[in-house]
């Protein structure tokens, strides 16, 4: 990975080039902070990374649910309130 100074590019398209047709990695550094333009390959692995947790995050078992009605008939407690009676 190759850090450089945000002053340093000779075009605005040098960083660019650099990162999608050299597949360079690079990181712009501007007053301590950087930033990274980055090749369409790596975007496109990262999308297809996060597709992936999010159908791993899908497919992921659930707690069941009950209907109340099944809780309370298991627990042997009236469906209604004793005040409607």
């Amino acid at each position: 990975m190759t850090a450089i100074p945000i002053t340093k590019p000779r075009t605005p398209g040098d960083l660019g080039n650099r990162a999608s047709l050299l597949g360079e990695r690079v990181v712009v550094e501007r007053r301590g902070r950087t930033s990274s333009p980055c090749a369409v390959e790596d975007v496109e692995l990262l999308e297809r990374l996060e597709d992936k947790l999010d159908l791993d995050a899908i497919r992921a078992p659930r707690m069941n649910f009950q209907a109340l009605a099944e809780v309370k008939k298991a627990l042997g407690c009236s469906l209604w309130p004793t005040v409607l009676r």
